[in-house]
């Protein structure tokens, strides 16, 4: 069984007196530097020069400065700018003030487990990572309760490198709802999996499958949208708060008789290799090796895929059909 750590396994004393410098403001950055705050825990939050975020951070009643300084002047350093930067990052403006007996901190293990990073020995490397968007992770916490997150330990200098990471996933609210031990390398795999095949790149695959079947059978767009886009939505909040069990009796007996006979035969045996092969590409690091080149070259094959993604026709009749519902905008998009 797995160990999962709650706020009475945690406890703040050991971030006191201790600055957290959290490296970059966007969505998971700016939860945990807020919701840290709000826990009574020392903040710095570590920019560019020229930064739009700069403003933000100062409007919020943080202290602020160059990721430089930053780094400099904090003893627990959290990265939380985008995989695709962290090395240059790091390598730049965080090293070169790593001391020894400082903590350096991550919310995903790709360029630790991938090796793009290779801290120095002498500081201790954990992860905290919750299981959620950095809104939710704020706006859960404000609420009085907190999302799920992993921790886990890559390198354990001071001997007490769990417990400072406890009272980070403490400090920005997971400690309420549960944190599960893991490993750098199981966080890594299992989200890039679950990424690719599930959350991201397999449902949307089967959204646009499912789209394209019903309109080149002759379906108004609209009426293929609504069926297959959507209604997804209330199928997952009722997987999402009940599990299996509580969206099939949420559904008719017809829509459940079809789960259960035409369900399997779209997602088969074969998907289920595929997915293995993936899983594969993941685990030897293939799918690593391509992305980290497909940065290095300008990301060309990257910005084609997500222009012609971006003019599939499911997204331009979306777009129209969502223009019906005012109160999906409701101060819930940038």
């Amino acid at each position: 069984m797995a160990k999962i750590y709650y706020d009475n396994d945690a406890d703040l004393a050991h971030l006191k007196g201790r600055r957290v410098g959290v490296i970059g403001f966007g969505s998971q950055g700016h939860a945990h530097a807020l919701n840290l705050h709000d826990s009574g825990v020392e903040v710095a939050v570590g920019l560019y020069p020229g930064s739009s975020s700069w403003k933000k951070v100062e409007a919020a009643g943080l202290r602020v400065g160059t990721v430089d300084d930053v780094a400099r002047d904090s003893e627990i350093i959290m990265m939380l700018v985008p995989d695709q930067v962290q090395k240059r990052v790091y390598e730049e403006h965080v090293a070169p003030h790593l001391d020894g007996g400082k903590t350096l901190m991550f919310a995903h293990g790709f360029n630790i487990h991938f090796g793009q990073i290779e801290p120095p020995e002498g500081v201790d490397v954990s992860m905290i990572a919750p299981k959620g968007p950095g809104h939710l992770v704020r706006r859960v916490y404000q609420q009085g309760g907190g999302v799920p997150a992993l921790v886990a330990i890559h390198q354990d200098a001071s001997e007490s490198a769990l417990q400072t990471a406890l009272a980070y996933g403490k400090g920005i609210g997971s400690g309420r709802a549960g944190i599960l031990e893991t490993t750098f390398l199981e966080e890594t795999e299992t989200d890039l999996f679950g990424e690719q095949t599930i959350l991201c790149g397999g449902i949307t695959a089967l959204i646009k499958a499912a789209f394209e079947t019903l309109v080149e059978a002759g379906y108004q767009p609209e009426s293929a949208y609504f069926e297959t886009f959507h209604e997804l939505k209330l199928i997952v909040d009722l997987l999402y708060e009940g599990g299996m069990e509580y969206m099939r009796y949420s559904i008719s007996d017809t829509a459940e008789y079809g789960d259960y006979t035409r369900g399997p035969r779209v997602i088969d045996a074969s998907v289920k290799a595929r997915m293995q092969e993936i899983l594969r590409e993941i685990q030897d690091g293939r799918f690593a090796r391509e992305w980290i080149n497909e940065n290095a070259v300008g990301r060309p094959h990257f910005s084609a895929l997500r222009r012609i993604n971006a003019e599939h026709p499911v997204e331009v009749i979306g777009k129209e059909v969502r223009g019906m519902m005012a109160w999906l905008n409701d101060g819930k998009r940038a």
